[in-house]
């Protein structure tokens, strides 16, 4: 899928961000499914989990709110960043971070058990 800056930006404003300040780089995108799926059990052999993972863990709003002014406190989150997260939590629902995770995710997920 090619996309321009311009649009890219405007679709995935946050993402976008992220990555023209550092925090997130692409070294690969996998186009076989097979291909995929192994490089998702390799990846998760040493995963450290996100902000995001931690919120994906939540039942409700009020404890994603906690996890990232806790994160923030730490010094784990800009200030922006952590402003970002809040808006989207505010504006688009805990579940605009993804679906829940479940217990034993990354066992399933990533076949470590």
């Amino acid at each position: 899928m090619e996309t321009d800056k311009r649009s890219f930006k405007k679709k995935y404003p946050n993402l976008s961000k992220d990555l023209q300040d550092g925090k997130v780089t692409i070294t690969a995108v996998p186009t076989d499914p097979k291909v995929a799926e192994n490089s998702s059990i390799q990846h998760f052999q040493h995963y450290n989990p996100t902000v995001i993972d931690f919120i994906r863990r939540c039942d409700k709003k009020e404890q994603a709110a906690e996890i990232i002014a806790y994160l923030e406190k730490k010094g784990k989150l800009t200030k922006e960043f952590a402003k970002n997260l809040k808006e989207q939590l505010k504006k688009r629902g805990l579940r605009s971070f993804g679906s829940k995770k479940e217990d034993d995710y990354y066992v399933k997920k990533g076949s470590l058990g």
